[in-house]
């Protein structure tokens, strides 16, 4: 049981300038003694109430070093405040702040919402046991306009879907990646270090782009990428939702498009998923 939704903003001042954190997390527990399911009795409960006052105690007295760190101070405050206590998980998600640049000087005190996706995490612990964190980025909506096919698939009687060899290719990407042993990494260098692995594998070189011959290879290739940067990184996941879109017929209109007019498909949408790993 626990508390879902715990909405804040962490206003941080250095002199003049301000640093902005708003989170939301999700604290959950797991209680030595099931007797307030079976029995009725809650002698051991932590109201759900409590659990946010401590999220909220702990962001005014530690702040927010990154979201990582958040998450392991809420767990090792249950596991070590309250015997009772088994598990506990938490997840922590931010909203995407960033500082507004003005003839590109950094403004002090202003921020702009930038929805280029959404970082994310998780720690959670038993009792006795490892402390594990994994990491993430959701929402994030990439695209490119050429450099993507999808050819010599599978055909049967059922098959109507033309071959491709230049199309667009647009999807929603969901990452999700959990570290080893945690030691004293620094997990906003290390979360801004796989966003570009991942932007990088996607799109290729600037000035030439990188050819996809399908969904399932691109994410394969973020995942190999990550992996191979990123030591601490174990074990990574990665779901891409795709976004197709369909050329517009124009003749009856006295014009020709030659894929200058699209509409995207709203529905069925494709979703490919893949969980890779370290030997």
């Amino acid at each position: 049981y626990g508390k879902n939704t715990i909405k804040f903003l962490r206003l941080h001042k250095e002199g003049k300038k301000h640093f902005v954190k708003e989170v939301e997390v999700c604290a959950h527990l797991r209680l030595t003694s099931p007797q307030e399911y079976l029995e009725g009795n809650n002698s051991l409960v932590i109201p759900t109430d409590t659990i946010k006052n401590i999220v909220l105690v702990l962001a005014k007295k530690n702040g927010i070093p990154s979201l990582e760190q958040f998450a392991i101070d809420i767990c090792n405050h249950f596991m070590t405040t309250f015997c009772q206590v088994a598990y506990v998980k938490t997840y922590v998600q931010e909203v995407p702040w960033q500082r507004l640049h003005e003839d590109g000087v950094p403004h002090i005190h202003s921020f702009i919402c930038v929805p280029d996706g959404i970082r994310f995490c998780e720690a959670e612990q038993c009792r006795n046991g490892p402390l594990i964190v994994f990491a993430g980025i959701k929402d994030l909506k990439l695209m490119k306009t050429t450099q993507s096919g999808f050819e010599g698939f599978y055909k049967n009687e059922h098959t109507t879907l033309p071959e491709r060899h230049d199309r667009i290719l647009c999807g929603e990407l969901f990452c999700k990646w959990s570290y080893g042993e945690c030691k004293d990494f620094d997990f906003d260098c290390i979360w801004k270090k796989i966003r570009e692995c991942i932007l990088e594998a996607f799109a290729g070189p600037p000035d030439c782009g990188e050819y996809s011959p399908s969904y399932q290879k691109t994410v394969n290739c973020i995942q190999m990428l990550v992996l191979s940067r990123v030591s601490q990184v174990q074990v990574i996941e990665v779901v891409l939702n795709n976004t197709f879109y369909n050329v517009v017929d124009m003749k009856n209109l006295g014009l020709s498009n030659d894929k200058e007019v699209l509409v995207p498909v709203e529905a069925p949408y494709g979703s490919c998923a893949c969980t890779l790993g370290r030997k």
